[in-house]
C-alpha cells in the first residue's frame, strides 16, 4: 500500500503564496515517484523558519491534528530542516519526517540499478544521516522500510557516528577507484566532438538520446529515471560524435548527490558540447533553466558552447 502523505511549504518575503504552491506541486511529483500520495498541502506565511519546529507552533498543532485524525504514515518538508527540527517535528507528530532532500536521495536509491549508482546514492545518504543518527526517527523503531527507510536508512540509523564514518571512507574509496577507472574509459574514446545532454529531470532527454542514436536507454515519464551516463557514438549527415545521456538536474539538488555524482558530471565537464533540454510546455520552464545553469556553474560547465533544444513544443500553451 502507498504511505499516506502530506506536504508542507512556508511562504516567506521572498517567496509568493502563487510559487510555493508550484513547489509543492513539484514536490507531489517527487512524493508520487518514491511511492507515496499526497492527501493534503499546508502552508504558512512566516518571515522565517521556525529553529526548532520549522512551522509556528498553532500550525505545527494543525497538522499534527491532521495526521492523528486521517492516519498519515509520512510529512514531507519542501524545504531541508536541520537535525534539531527534524528531531522536533518528529516527536510531535510521532511519524516519520522527511525533507525535500531526504526524499530525492530515497527516489535515487530507488533507481539507482548499477554497482556505481548504488555506491554513489548511498554515499550520499550517508553524509545526509551522520549529522542527524542521534534521535532520528528512535520512536519509530517498530516500522521498517518505506520511504526515507531506503539503502543505509534501514541499518544504519542506530549504529554510532564512527562507523559511519568508517563507511563514508570506503565508500569514497571505492568510488575513487571506478572514478579512475572511468576516466581511462573517456580517455580511450579517441578525438571525437563530445555532446552531452542536460536538463531538468523529466524533459526528455533519454527519449531524444534514443531517437538520435537509436538506442533504448530506460525513459519513462518519472523524475529521475536515468542515473548513469550512457553514451553512444552517433553519426550526422557523416558527422562522428559522441553523444551522452546525464542524470537529470532539479531545483534544490542535494549538495551531497552533485558530490558523490561526481565521475556521472565529469561526462558534462568533459563535453565539447551541450545539449541543453527544455520542457516548453512546463510554465516554470524558464526557471528550471535557471536551475540547470545554477548546477552548471557549480561544476564549471556554464560557458561551454550551448544549444538550447526546446522540448514537447506540441503542448506548448502561450
Amino acid at each position: 500500500m502507498k504511505e499516506k502523505a502530506i506536504l508542507v511549504g512556508l511562504i516567506t518575503p521572498n517567496i509568493t503564496t502563487e510559487i510555493v504552491k508550484e513547489y509543492l506541486l513539484e514536490l507531489e511529483f517527487l512524493a508520487k515517484t518514491a511511492g507515496a500520495k499526497t492527501v493534503k498541502l499546508f502552508t504558512q506565511k512566516l518571515p522565517h523558519p521556525d529553529n526548532a519546529t520549522f512551522l509556528g507552533k498553532g500550525k505545527t498543532e494543525e497538522v499534527r491534528q491532521y495526521v492523528e485524525e486521517n492516519e498519515i504514515d509520512i510529512v514531507i518538508f519542501d524545504d531541508e530542516l536541520s537535525p534539531a527540527q527534524e528531531r522536533n517535528i518528529s516527536k510531535i507528530l510521532n511519524i516519520k519526517v522527511l525533507d525535500r532532500t531526504n526524499l530525492i536521495l530515497d527516489i535515487f536509491a530507488q533507481r539507482a540499478k548499477t554497482s556505481y549508482a548504488r555506491t554513489q546514492v548511498e554515499l550520499a545518504q550517508c553524509q545526509y544521516l551522520l549529522p542527524r543518527l542521534k534521535g532520528m526517527w528512535t520512536h519509530l523503531e517498530r516500522q521498517k522500510g518505506g520511504i526515507g527507510m531506503r539503502g543505509p536508512g534501514e541499518t544504519e540509523i542506530e549504529t554510532d557516528r564512527r562507523i559511519v564514518r568508517d563507511k563514508i571512507s570506503l565508500l569514497k574509496e571505492k568510488i575513487k577507484n571506478i572514478d579512475k577507472q572511468m576516466s581511462i574509459q573517456r580517455g580511450n574514446r579517441g578525438k571525437l566532438v563530445r555532446v552531452a545532454l542536460v536538463g531538468y529531470t523529466n524533459v526528455g532527454k533519454s527519449t531524444l538520446m534514443n531517437t538520435i542514436s537509436k538506442s533504448k536507454v530506460f525513459a519513462e515519464n518519472k523524475l529521475f529515471a536515468t542515473l548513469d551516463t550512457t553514451v553512444r557514438k552517433v553519426v550526422v549527415e557523416n558527422l562522428p560524435f559522441l553523444l551522452g545521456d546525464t542524470v537529470g538536474f532539479i531545483r534544490k539538488l542535494p549538495t551531497q548527490l552533485i558530490e558523490s555524482f561526481k565521475s556521472t558530471l565529469d561526462e558534462v565537464r568533459e563535453a565539447d558540447i551541450l545539449l541543453h533540454m527544455v520542457d516548453v510546455s512546463h510554465k516554470n520552464f524558464i526557471e528550471h533553466i535557471e536551475s540547470v545553469n545554477k548546477i552548471l556553474k557549480d561544476i564549471n560547465s556554464l560557458n561551454k558552447p550551448t544549444i538550447m533544444v526546446f522540448n514537447k513544443i506540441d503542448v506548448f500553451k502561450n
